[in-house]
């Protein structure tokens, strides 16, 4: 499999972006965003990639909010990704040096905070969001 680097721009529902309403994702999504907010030694070992991008057999996207929000300087899965070959030198270097277009939370805890506020009671937008990411993502209920 080919991880790709991150888009642009985060994608539309990415739970990092503050302008996304609370309650789109699932509160398992919501708890993984604060794990790599700790130090090297204490992250995931794993790339957090793109919830919306097209995952098939042969590629994934880093996710463009994770990649913009946390120090990538300091990711020890991206660390680990390019030590085993899983992504190439130049795709790792494209994840540290990414900036966002668009305002994310500070943190992955702030982020989550916000995706679980409304999480049992998602408005209008959150709804319309979810209805949207089902039409584009078959492997969500």
């Amino acid at each position: 499999m080919t991880i790709l680097p991150p888009a642009p721009r985060p994608c539309t529902f990415c739970p990092y972006k503050t302008e996304v309403p609370s309650g789109v994702w699932s509160e398992e999504d919501y708890a993984k965003l604060p794990q790599y907010d700790g130090p090297t030694w204490s992250q995931p070992p794993g790339l957090f990639q793109c919830h919306v991008h097209d995952r098939d057999a042969d590629s994934a996207r880093v996710c463009g909010g994770w990649a913009g929000c946390h120090d990538m300087e300091e990711s020890l899965s991206v660390r680990l990704a390019q030590a085993f070959g899983e992504i190439s030198p130049d795709t790792a270097q494209a994840i540290r040096d990414y900036v966002s277009p668009v305002p994310l939370f500070t943190s992955g805890a702030e982020a989550a905070a916000h995706g679980l506020r409304d999480i049992h009671n998602p408005g209008p937008d959150a709804r319309r969001a979810m209805d949207k990411l089902r039409r584009t993502r078959s492997d969500l209920t």
